[in-house]
């Protein structure tokens, strides 16, 4: 198998991933912090350490780090904790389902109501697409580091300072970012990430996180039991218990932690450059091919992730996705949950065909995906 879909999930897990999770499986199957018996209070403390290297990664306090089931889960908190009814949010015009039909949800309640600012490849504008959607009843901005469909980035640092111009909270979401993309809170005015474990973490499907800036509350998602206080009817007021309701998933939370420890042991630079050579290179090669229409500049010229789309001559997204899948190599078509993505970039009706190398994709692989679209194309 031939593995080119990392923007959804990567794979294959780091072998310390896949031991640190069938280890907390076996050992540390035990509530955190529920209990005064020692292996609840070690598996309170393999949870907390976890917390220490995301928040050493993206530049936060340790106790608002918020485990969460996914990304999405984490920017529903983040969105829905935030918000006031007579606010208006502004996101960008690339952004998931996990945000879009967010505020789209809100609005049709009579909440809030939301504009769409612009992405353009050049930051300046897209800084000023947003300062042109701002009103008095601005208090959100929310928007992907980068795109799941087309790679492109935003100038989140740029678009932060903004914010913080305008007395607005910035939340990113940084679903194809985090991990190997240089993101640190404090530098880019970053008030809330939200991310996936399961992506450029490494981690195990089914995890993710909420990162809160000191100072930034949240209301509560979800209440329940917490294990502290528990005398009270009231959720808890500080954090992380505040917004971590019920049981946690220990095992996928360890992995997070394993994911980071690989990630700082290759180093998040020579991962990026390993994907971003690999996904130039695939570019490059379909470039050359006169049935394969490509959406997006050059990776090399542009600031981008390593995702790119693409179609072929007059087959559907899907036909290609599955004559590939024939060939056993894995790449995912369609509109990836991005129909506002779509419709900026003129692709709406077809969808596209998303290629995502990780990194131990192979140049080989690559080269033999590339061969494969080649003879579709004759």
């Amino acid at each position: 198998m031939i593995y080119l879909d990392n923007s959804a999930t990567s794979y294959p897990k780091p072998k310390s991933v896949i031991l640190s999770t069938n280890n907390a499986l076996q050992h540390l199957s035990f509530n955190s912090g529920r209990g005064g018996y020692k292996e609840s209070i070690q598996a309170a403390e393999k949870i907390y350490t976890v917390r220490e290297k995301v928040a050493d990664m993206f530049g936060f306090s340790p106790q608002r780090i918020i485990f969460t089931k996914n990304c999405t889960e984490a920017l529903n908190m983040a969105i829905c904790g935030r918000v006031k009814k007579g606010d208006h949010i502004i996101i960008s015009s690339l952004e998931h389902n996990s945000v879009a039909r967010v505020v789209e949800s809100l609005q049709s309640k009579g909440i809030i109501t939301y504009d769409i600012a612009k992405y353009s490849y050049d930051e300046d504008e897209t800084v000023k697409n947003f300062e042109s959607k701002i009103k008095p009843t601005t208090t959100l901005v929310v928007c992907m580091h980068s795109s799941n469909v087309f790679g492109v980035t935003f100038p989140i640092a740029k678009i932060g300072k903004l914010c913080r111009k305008n007395n607005i909270k910035f939340v990113v979401d940084g679903a194809q970012g985090a991990g190997i993309a240089d993101i640190n809170a404090k530098r880019d005015n970053i008030d809330i990430l939200c991310a996936p474990g399961h992506k450029s973490l490494l981690g195990a499907m089914g995890t993710g996180f909420l990162a809160i800036g000191d100072g930034i509350d949240i209301s509560p998602f979800a209440v329940g039991g917490t294990g502290s206080s528990s005398i009270s009817l009231k959720q808890p007021d500080y954090y992380p218990e505040r917004l971590e309701a019920g049981t946690l998933n220990n095992s996928g939370i360890i992995s997070i932690g394993k994911g980071i420890d690989y990630i700082n042991s290759i180093g998040r630079e020579n991962m990026l450059s390993h994907e971003m050579s690999l996904c130039a290179h695939i570019y490059n090669r379909l470039s050359n091919i006169d049935a394969v229409k490509l959406y997006t500049p050059n990776p090399e010229r542009i600031a981008t992730m390593p995702i790119l789309s693409f179609n072929l001559g007059n087959y559907s997204s899907e036909a290609v996705a599955n004559m590939m899948a024939e060939h056993g190599i894995c790449v995912r078509a369609g509109l990836h949950c991005s129909p506002l993505a779509h419709r900026h970039f003129g692709t709406i009706d077809s969808g596209t065909v998303r290629v995502s190398p990780g990194f131990t994709t192979t140049m080989a692989e690559c080269n033999k995906f590339v061969n494969v679209v080649k003879n579709l194309a004759n």
